[in-house]
């Protein structure tokens, strides 16, 4: 996990306590901000880490097929089921199923999931057989289940099952700092493996990245950046490879209006845009560095 926004900070720390105990962990959390990722991060760091870590998407699945994925099915079971199959559920033995978009499972397949989570046993599509399963269950969703629980859309035991751990992440645009860190990271990642000459970002592509709203979060960013280092003609990315040319205006810094905040965001900005180094920020800033220590100090900021 790239980060070094406290919002985030947070979150890694509180995965860092709860992967060693064994209870249900719901990731709550917009698309695109890393909730699978933080799934392994819980799964990686429990005593299951030797276990399979089994992901499902229940929203890319048919809802026909959904209870098949799951749970299983015996030979002859329905048309086409030809040979018999594990499910997901069963292939997590003594390691982490990964329910994403747990908000998408119908009703009635909410009701064979309860049971599952009360009784650790499953049975097949076809079989009456029980089989009992010890796995860990790591969910997430990006709606609103306290909604959907209100409206009858969700049922309120299989929630409290699930939830018996909630963390929330933050979107990218609530992490200051963090999209130019992952920016780097990416065209990094991206200019030595398709070998391209792009190396660092233009100061208008810096602006930009730290302007603009990210919507489509971490995997937004992700991608911009894949795409510019494809188009980039020289060593330095622009906001017009990125795509994101006069759609966004510079951060307002109002130092009067909001002190504190606009100086605490502006020092965490400029600390991602330096990598932490210290004089490189205090020359953003236009400060010296006893004044940028003191203030560093005195928001409890690190570099």
């Amino acid at each position: 996990m790239i980060t070094g926004a406290p919002e985030m900070l947070k979150v890694t720390r509180t995965i860092e306590r709860v992967a060693g105990a064994d209870v249900s962990v719901m990731l709550l959390g917009a698309s695109g901000t890393g909730k699978e990722l933080l799934a392994r991060g819980v799964h990686d760091a429990s005593p299951r880490k030797k276990g399979a870590f089994v992901a499902i998407n229940c929203a890319a699945i048919p809802e026909t097929l959904l209870e098949s994925e799951l749970f299983g099915h015996e030979k002859g079971a329905f048309t086409g089921a030809v040979k018999t199959n594990e499910g997901k559920i069963e292939l997590a033995q003594g390691g982490t199923l990964f329910l994403d978009e747990i908000g998408d499972v119908p009703l009635p397949l909410q009701v064979k999931l309860l049971r599952f989570l009360q009784e650790r046993v499953i049975e097949r599509i076809g079989s009456r057989k029980p089989i009992a399963v010890d796995t860990r269950v790591v969910c997430a969703t990006h709606q609103d289940l306290d909604a959907m629980v209100a409206e009858g859309r969700f049922r309120e035991d299989l929630y409290y099952r699930l939830a018996e751990i909630v963390i929330r992440i933050p979107s990218l645009a609530e992490r200051p700092g963090d999209a130019g860190l992952l920016a780097r990271h990416f065209l990094t990642k991206y200019a030595a493996a398709m070998q391209t000459g792009a190396r660092s970002f233009a100061p208008d592509a810096l602006a930009a990245i730290d302007a603009w709203s990210w919507p489509g979060n971490v995997r937004e960013l992700e991608n911009r950046v894949k795409r510019a280092t494809i188009m980039a003609e020289g060593k330095m990315v622009t906001a017009a490879d990125l795509d994101l040319e006069d759609k966004a205006d510079p951060i307002p810094i109002n130092l009067k209006a909001a002190r504190e905040l606009a100086d605490r965001k502006a020092i965490r900005h400029a600390l991602a845009r330096a990598e932490g180094n210290i004089s490189g920020t205090a020359r953003l800033l236009g400060i010296s560095r006893p004044t940028l220590y003191d203030l560093m100090k005195a928001y409890d900021l690190q570099p």
